[in-house]
């Protein structure tokens, strides 16, 4: 069984959501809190897998996972790197995505080139809805095919199970320029769409969720963690009784990166 840490501090509040579905999917999971870490980088070392919970950090305050992520680049960055580099995948819903944009590890270097020694300048946003709104529905969503995202391999169930649910304030997609944007999809990095007539915040290009060039590190506005059971379908006790014995699309995601971890411990 692969190591699963989650990081967890002030104002987290789906840290047991992420460590629920990681258990499920076949990982032992151990909570850390973010102090913790601070003062020993290296115990993210001992895992194979990474969660970046979603909620409030520190209350939101300054703007959505600012303080966390401030505190993240000052000494958790190098250690974060090296956990990509050994082939760890991470995790990041909701807040945890626009922490993991603030760190730098999304959308992190371009194919073929060396992480940074230090934390880069944030190169995307994640920006207020559109409808100056909190946001909390489930989705229609796309996973895309030609995406190298580990977490998503495989995965697009072209139904009505193809959802995930939002619950956020500030998650409008933005690139700081055109280019970025063409370049990550253009290197397999978008991950997840909104579906184009279903997207709650505005974010450019419907894009709900982008991998870096390794496919490893994945950052979402959707939560997958809360789709982990047939009965947190909105409409469950409508679908086929032969979908019942699939699993929830946010379940599977976790089990292609229990898998992965699983493979890359025996080689």
């Amino acid at each position: 069984m692969p190591n699963a840490l989650i990081i967890t501090t002030a104002g987290i509040n789906c840290d047991r959501e992420l460590a629920h579905a990681f258990t499920l999917a076949g990982a032992r999971v151990e909570s850390i809190h973010l102090n913790r870490l601070l003062d020993d980088p290296a115990l993210i070392d001992r895992f194979q897998l990474i969660g970046l919970p979603g909620g409030f950090s520190y209350g939101d305050a300054i703007a959505a996972g600012r303080i966390m992520a401030a505190l993240m680049r000052q000494r958790l960055y190098p250690a974060l790197v090296r956990a990509v580099e050994r082939g760890v995948p991470i995790i990041a819903p909701c807040n945890g995505f626009q922490i993991a944009v603030q760190i730098g590890l999304l959308p992190g270097p371009a194919p073929g080139e060396p992480w940074p020694e230090t934390a880069p300048k944030p190169s995307i946003a994640l920006a207020q809805n559109a409808s100056a709104r909190f946001v909390d529905r489930w989705c229609r969503v796309e996973l895309l095919a030609e995406s190298c995202c580990v977490w998503t391999h495989g995965l697009d169930p072209a139904d009505e199970t193809r959802l995930l649910p939002v619950a956020h304030g500030e998650g409008r997609f933005i690139g700081e320029s055109d280019t970025l944007i063409q370049r990550l999809a253009d290197a397999g990095q978008i991950a997840v769409r909104f579906a184009p007539d279903d997207n709650p915040n505005g974010s450019a290009g419907d894009i709900a969720g982008i991998c870096d060039a390794s496919g490893l590190v994945l950052g979402l506005m959707p939560h997958p963690e809360r789709y982990t059971r047939w009965t947190h379908h909105p409409r469950w006790t409508r679908l086929a009784q032969s979908k019942l014995d699939e699993k929830p699309l946010g379940l599977a995601m976790f089990h292609n990166a229990v898998a992965h971890a699983t493979q890359a411990a025996t080689v």
